[in-house]
């Protein structure tokens, strides 16, 4: 199954991408990956994205969609594969279809997971992390023992400068509308699932393959 999976941050999409990594077996494929996979490996698409890099550019959407139709075309995808927050804009998404048009495929569903921003701000601006060890912990969800001090090792806990109420708010607002219109485009074919994003993971993740089945 051929999938494209989107949702805001905080929202579990991460989690639930990864379930279905292991029950599907197929791969979760984000650009951010792939770009810093042809970086490293210093392919002639990674070179070329480097230029505009360099210069402070965005990627050309024609540039990302060479290498994500590149990925799509290594062994493990043969049985279908998971992008993970893309195409970003409509223009992405109508260079994929043409893509995959030329090779006898399509994108089967598209999945929209949601949660209202009121929890989304909860559960991201409760994270706290470990700078030494990296262990994650949450305030409400999953406190510490000793407040401020990770159980596995010790350290400090701190939270991300980019887990603000007010910096949340803002890529809501950026996920929101980058994704209205893909998901709009996506709709008129009548693959876009909604899932519910409210529980615990398996409850969510029950939703999903209901969705997916259906």
């Amino acid at each position: 199954m051929n999938l494209i999976f989107f949702g805001p941050p905080g929202a579990g999409k991460g989690t639930q991408a990864q379930k279905l990594v292991e029950t599907q077996a197929i791969p979760q494929i984000s650009t951010g990956d792939i770009l810093r996979a042809n970086r490293r490996d210093g392919t002639g698409l990674g070179l070329e994205a480097q230029t505009y890099m360099d210069r402070g550019l965005l990627v050309p959407d024609q540039l990302v969609i060479d290498m994500v139709g590149a990925r799509l075309q290594d062994s493990d995808c043969e049985g279908g594969y998971i992008l993970d927050g893309f195409p970003r804009t409509v223009a992405q998404a109508v260079a994929l279809d043409e893509f995959l048009e030329k090779r006898d495929s399509s994108i089967d569903k598209v999945v929209v997971l949601t949660v209202p921003d009121g929890l989304i701000v909860e559960r991201i601006v409760g994270r706290r992390s470990c700078g030494n060890c990296g262990a994650g912990f949450h305030v409400e969800f999953k406190p510490p023992a000793k407040q401020g001090v990770c159980d596995v090792c010790g350290s400090e806990l701190a939270q991300r400068s980019d887990d603000t109420e007010e910096k949340v708010r803002v890529r809501l607002n950026e996920y929101a509308q980058n994704t209205a219109p893909v998901a709009a485009y996506y709709k008129q074919r009548g693959i876009v699932r909604e899932i519910n994003g409210v529980g615990g993971m398996d409850e969510v993740f029950g939703r999903l393959t209901e969705a997916l089945e259906n």
